[in-house]
């Protein structure tokens, strides 16, 4: 079995990272707009890259257990980089650490952009949560005078000097 499927199934993983990266772009622009609607349309079509992505990754997986099986037999760990320390061909060769490279860098990338919607996420339910602390009065303030049965001999004072 030659390595070519499975640098074929990284390719496509590849491009399936690079298009649920501009996904993820999209979602910051409408984290940052508040754009409740967008962010619904945009959350199906993110989750179906999730799931395609998840197919590749579990053929990917099934070619890799393949060629290790014809070539690699006692090989413990079934990666990428172990199957580039077997690969003779240097073509093979490249292709894969070619593909695999840039298949790091997306994925280097794509967790940068998650990171920053998360912190948008997470402030855009801090500012939700403070709108509506401040639309919904607390407890404390429903009784605006004294407290009942109290007695403070505590003199009120005017800001206005009287005696001027």
């Amino acid at each position: 079995m030659s390595v070519q499927p499975i640098i074929d199934v990284m390719n496509k993983m590849c491009t399936m990272h690079e298009s649920l990266l501009a996904l993820s772009r999209t979602k910051s622009e409408f984290l940052k707009e508040g754009d409740a609607e967008g962010l619904q349309k945009l959350l199906p079509k993110e989750n179906q890259h999730v799931r395609a992505i998840e197919k590749l990754e579990q053929e990917r997986i099934k070619l890799t257990d393949q060629w290790f099986a014809q070539h690699a037999e006692g090989e413990p760990e079934k990666t990428l980089t172990n199957i580039l320390k077997h690969l003779r061909n240097d073509k093979e060769k490249d292709d894969l650490k070619g593909v695999y490279e840039k298949f790091v860098i997306i994925l280097a990338d794509l967790k940068q952009q998650e990171q920053l919607n998360r912190e948008l996420t997470r402030q855009s339910l801090q500012f939700v949560e403070l709108s509506l602390d401040m639309l919904q009065p607390s407890a404390k303030s429903l009784n605006y005078g004294k407290e009942k049965g109290s007695r403070q001999n505590t003199q009120t004072r005017s800001i206005f000097d009287s005696k001027a």
